[in-house]
């Protein structure tokens, strides 16, 4: 269901649409814009570049070798980057191809030669060591050819360092895009199994509290009926039993349900690490030892933990932040949670999230205060003691 709008999405070159597991898709579904891969073409600037060193120059036969070569070379570029991955290293087999064949005539195919290199990582997906087999096969395949064509060795010394170091580099840098997002969809996963084991853990929890009570409110239903014709008093008391097997059964559903809705500060921990990690932003706390050992009421740890994962989902979206911290700490009268982060900061706009945090706090007689600026800071107090209805009239 998730790949149809993506595909429509997925740029076009001369109508060939990006694969989805091509280079640009791959970007698109990290997030990364298309012009971070596209833009790698600049280098091929070298193409115009190099005759200024070369004994021969401008001259007509590089004019119509480039005008020949450099569409051609543009055309497998742009389908390295938009084919499958299993058509993609065609593409640059097609390049040093194409610096093979031009070689004896045209000194700046040795850029597609380059371009070529660093394309054939698509070849070896996982294994650095394999990549790097097959740029030393490259290059000793270049340089036997060029000394052959009697190009002198100072103009080939510096390809195996140039392909290899670029090459590496890139290679390096896509396999960390993949890993990346290979461990997204892992978290993704982790997300959805947990919601279904929480889905059936409930699900079995109200079966087993109401299967019981049901049964029972039948049971006495039935017999309350057979009563009413010989026995009113007897039915009477039948059908009271009724009613306080309904009232002690809507008693534990609440107390279910308020417990399901509950969130802890322990998993709303875990959730923002890793919502925040996934996306870039380094993030720890510090717990009060009070707080771990003592723990708290259920409303005021449920408050805290509502507010760590809007405060969390804030950062994750709009602080462009890099790392982000929580502390707790207790003391005989309150908690406080403080939560900062380093990101742009600025000017506090209130929203659905904001608003529906102070409400929360504010009706267990607590404060929030957040402050912008140099990052942004979420400080919250909230009272221990049994009556906060003074407390918050107070505040």
């Amino acid at each position: 269901m998730q790949t149809q709008p993506a595909a429509t999405t997925m740029p076009t070159f001369a109508g060939l649409r990006a694969a989805p597991d091509s280079i640009i898709g791959s970007a698109l579904r990290q997030g990364r814009p298309v012009w971070s891969e596209g833009i790698h073409v600049l280098w091929s600037v070298w193409v115009f570049v190099v005759p200024m060193f070369s004994p021969q120059g401008y001259d007509l036969r590089w004019l119509v070798l480039t005008l020949l070569s450099y569409p051609v070379f543009i055309a497998l570029f742009a389908g390295a980057l938009l084919l499958p991955e299993r058509r993609a290293p065609w593409c640059a087999l097609g390049m040093i191809a194409l610096c093979f064949g031009l070689l004896p005539w045209y000194v700046s195919s040795l850029s597609y030669f380059v371009f070529g290199c660093v394309f054939l990582s698509a070849l070896s997906r996982t294994s650095v060591w394999r990549y790097v087999g097959m740029l030393a096969l490259s290059n000793a395949a270049l340089l036997l050819w060029a000394r052959t064509l009697g190009y002198p060795w100072v103009a080939l010394a510096w390809m195996p360092v140039t392909t290899v170091v670029i090459g590496l580099l890139v290679h390096v840098e896509r396999l960390r895009h993949r890993q990346d997002a290979a461990l997204r969809l892992s978290h993704d996963e982790v997300r959805r199994l947990a919601a279904v084991a929480e889905r059936e853990r409930i699900g079995r929890d109200l079966h087993d509290l109401l299967g019981h009570t049901l049964s029972m409110v039948a049971l006495k239903a039935d017999l309350a009926a057979k009563l009413v014709p010989r026995d009113p008093h007897a039915a009477q008391q039948e059908i009271g039993e009724v009613g306080g097997i309904a009232r002690d059964a809507l008693a534990q559903v609440r107390q279910a349900v308020s417990g399901i809705r509950a969130a802890g500060l322990a998993a709303e921990l875990a959730s923002a690490r890793l919502l925040l990690e996934t996306d870039g932003v380094a993030f720890d706390y510090a717990l009060d030892d009070r707080v771990a050992a003592a723990g708290l009421p259920d409303d005021i740890e449920t408050a805290l933990a509502m507010t760590l994962r809007e405060a969390a989902t804030n950062i994750q979206r709009h602080a462009r932040a890099t790392c982000a911290h929580a502390q707790f700490a207790r003391d005989a009268d309150a908690v406080r949670l403080q939560i900062r982060d380093d990101g742009r900061g600025g000017a506090i706009v209130p929203g659905n999230g904001l608003s529906g945090m102070r409400e929360r706090i504010e009706a267990l007689g607590g404060v929030l205060r957040i402050e912008g600026g140099d990052g942004t800071r979420v400080d919250v107090t909230l009272p221990l003691s049994a009556d906060r209805s003074t407390v918050g009239s107070a505040a």
